[in-house]
């Protein structure tokens, strides 16, 4: 049974959408690490402090952690059962991305005081996310223990019906 799950993949893959559906399908409490890392009007942890804030969510029994942050991303390695790489077509990503910034001002998934907003710095992230990110990324789920579970999947949908099958 997955218990810890971490979510990972390119902004504007799903991350936030497809972690509070498998959250409500599973019953488990979802934290969006945007949410958690940038204060209101966008102003950053220390690192030391960030730190700190995922090992307490990684510390619980049950929970879906959704985000990035590569700097960070072996805290929630170690700690989760499951990893679910959602491997989005870039396309889509910034699509998506240019879609959430203009259609909606905010989102659930970032703190209070932190609008939506995109800027070409953003973009060219998402552009290069499969040939800067995603390498390492798939570097690091290859030295993960046996015991651990990785769906890489192209959509939410995708790990849902893979989860179902299984």
């Amino acid at each position: 049974m997955m218990k810890r799950i971490a979510v990972i993949g390119s902004g504007g893959s799903g991350k936030s959408t497809f972690s509070i559906l498998l959250g409500e399908e599973l019953n488990l409490p979802v934290h969006h690490l945007d949410q958690l890392y940038w204060k209101p009007n966008w102003i950053k942890p220390s690192k030391a402090d960030w730190v700190k804030i995922q090992e307490r969510i990684c510390d619980g029994e049950h929970w879906i952690i959704d985000g990035n942050y590569q700097s960070t991303l072996d805290i929630r390695l170690e700690a989760c059962d499951t990893v679910i790489f959602l491997d989005v077509n870039r396309y889509f990503c910034i699509y998506r991305a240019l879609k959430r910034a203009f259609l909606s001002s905010e989102r659930p998934d970032l703190a209070d005081g932190c609008d939506e907003k995109i800027d070409i710095k953003f973009i060219k992230f998402l552009w290069e996310y499969p040939k800067n990110s995603k390498p390492v990324i798939i570097e690091k789920l290859n030295t993960l223990t046996s015991h651990k579970r990785v769906i890489i999947a192209k959509s939410g949908e995708q790990v849902l019906r893979i989860l179902k099958a299984s």
